[in-house]
């Protein structure tokens, strides 16, 4: 029996002589380019093994998905008995249960050739084990069918029977070329196979989206970056929610390795050695800085970055002491030095900020107004202008306000939610200016951009504006608004009760106060203007004790009633 039966070990195959045959003479060399797999979980112990073969003499290569899911590395062993660890995912599918990946590169790797041309029914066709002895032998069969799937690719039925111990072998032409890798066949029992086509396997790849491709997440070993330099760019974004700050370096590394040109992988590398917040990693940060400027052939933008990087750096420090000389002062350096190699909008925008966070205030109204002089100017930029301006020591108001036009006429009415915040602002600018009933007008834009969905707040702000122009009932209206949103502001009740008793509504003022002085015992001035309020109804011994009571609370204003109403 010993004579007629061949075992082979190291996760390879059993075949018996009875079902193997002899292989064309391109098998030989063809079968060093056939592995056993072998993958383990996180204990690091073997969770699965199985085959797989090369496609290309880079370490690409291709197996069954279902090896490497939950995997946390994986290792081949060649036909030569040489152990190659896995070092990247490249592309998964689970539906067609196939997996490509890279492995690392051996001094010289087999690999077979993928066919050019799809199989043929009635085909010969072979497969190739996973075989340490210098021979190789196999099956072989027929194309009994073949089914076509995405990306033009094929998925074949086979008339030959296979094993488990031969999922993921290649399927050879007799041109000694690559059809496809065996699938699991769910019946031991069945006299016919299945194979993909290696074109599916071989179209396998890494985009842009893959960051949260599930199926790919199942898979712990590191996966490879897109082909494509703008995709792998977006991987980058995507990912960075997804790993960890060490496994987000690795990623960028990786990126920085195979796009060594590209200044977009040095910003966010320094970006990612800021976030460790020592010194130590703030030096190698500079030095992916100064190497993002070389590399990036538009100096302009990569002055811009610099800046823009420093300046949200010394924003986040909160007052804390920067690393060497990353300050303010560096961002404008650089941001200037950005301008001389071209005056863009955005530029001058940074500028301005910069400018405005050093307390510049008329330097940083000089950079928005070149701005808004620039085809970027924009409702924002108008604004950030005007906001300067009301900052600017002997500034007219009127002049922020006039920016604030030009805000609000980037939005045609009815005015939606875009224009909403500038109507706002526009609003607050006005009442501050003493223009009342202009400030209400633009509140009321406000209330209706925002489709009526604003604050207890905003109701209390329109209300104080309302009074101001005697529109008493409106700010009757918008206090009861403000209570009925906020029922237990205490600020709300007493403004109500200040509000009826300037329209010398008595009881619905002391109804008010009592209603505050219930929510809090220690309100001033609700017991001040309750205490008012009683004296002018005749109630002079209710009304002064409650004045009394404002005095005792602080209140210095209750103080000189007191005085006033004793005589």
């Amino acid at each position: 029996m010993g004579k007629i039966t061949l075992v082979l070990t190291c996760c390879g195959m059993a075949f018996q002589t009875s079902m193997a045959q002899e292989l064309p003479k391109w098998a030989n060399k063809a079968r060093k380019a056939v592995f056993s797999v072998i993958t383990y979980n996180k204990e690091n112990q073997i969770l699965n093994t199985g085959n797989g073969f090369y496609i290309d003499e880079n370490g690409t290569a291709v197996s069954d998905y279902t090896l490497f899911k939950g995997a946390e590395r994986a290792v081949v062993v060649t036909a030569d008995g040489k152990e190659l660890p896995v070092e990247y995912i490249l592309g998964a599918n689970d539906m067609y249960d196939v997996v490509k990946f890279k492995t690392a590169a051996d001094k010289k790797i087999v690999a077979l050739q993928p066919t050019s041309r799809p199989g043929a029914v009635s085909e010969t066709v072979y497969v190739l084990p996973y075989s340490t002895q210098k021979a190789a032998s196999g099956t072989h069969g027929t194309i009994s069918k073949i089914d076509t799937i995405s990306n033009n690719s094929f998925y074949y039925t086979l008339n030959m029977k296979t094993g488990e111990k031969t999922v993921s072998c290649p399927v050879m032409n007799a041109e000694g070329e690559v059809v496809g890798l065996v699938q699991k066949n769910s019946d031991k029992e069945s006299t016919s196979s299945y194979a993909i086509g290696i074109g599916y396997a071989k179209s396998l790849s890494i985009t842009a989206l893959s960051a949260n491709d599930f199926t790919l997440n199942t898979i712990g070993i590191k996966k490879g970056l897109p082909e494509d330099e703008s995709q792998a760019l977006v991987y980058l974004y995507m990912s960075s929610s997804n790993l960890s700050k060490e496994e987000y370096l690795n990623l960028l590394n990786e990126f920085i390795q195979q796009y060594p040109k590209n200044s977009e992988g040095y910003s966010r590398r320094a970006i990612c050695y800021i976030g460790y917040g020592d010194d130590a990693h703030y030096a190698l940060a500079e030095k992916d800085l100064q190497t993002m400027v070389e590399v990036n052939e538009n100096k302009g933008d990569a002055y811009y970055n610099l800046s823009k990087l420093l300046y949200n750096y010394v924003l986040g420090l909160q007052g804390a002491k920067p690393y060497g000389d990353w300050t303010m002062e560096r961002a404008l350096k650089e941001i200037n030095t950005a301008l001389e190699n071209d005056k863009q909008g955005l530029y001058y925008q940074l500028q301005g900020d910069i400018y405005f966070a050093m307390q510049k205030y008329p330097e940083a109204f000089a950079s928005y107004e070149a701005v808004n002089r620039s085809p970027l100017a924009s409702a924002a930029s108008f604004y950030a202008a005007a906001k300067t301006k009301e900052l600017i020591e002997g500034a007219s108001k009127k002049e922020a306000i006039a920016l604030m036009d030009s805000a609000v006429a980037k939005y045609n009415p009815p005015y939606g939610k875009e224009a909403a915040p500038y109507l706002y602002e526009r609003a607050r600018m006005k009442a501050e200016d003493k223009q009342f009933r202009e400030a209400v007008v633009d509140y009321n834009l406000f209330h209706d951009a925002m489709m009526g969905q604003v604050s207890s707040d905003f109701y209390f702000i329109r209300e104080q504006v309302e009074m101001q122009c005697r529109m008493y009932q409106q700010a009757i209206n918008d206090i009861n608004k403000a209570i009925e949103m906020e029922p237990k502001n205490v600020e709300y009740w007493v403004e109500k009760g200040s509000v009826h008793l300037r329209v010398n509504q008595p009881e619905e003022t002391v109804k008010a106060l009592n209603k505050a002085i219930e929510l809090d015992a220690k309100n001033a001035a609700a017991y001040r203007m309750l205490g008012y309020c009683q004296v002018q109804q005749g109630k002079k011994k209710e009304g002064m004790a409650n004045l009394e009571k404002a005095v005792e609370l602080g209140d210095t204003v209750a103080k000189n009633l007191i005085e006033k109403y004793k005589k």
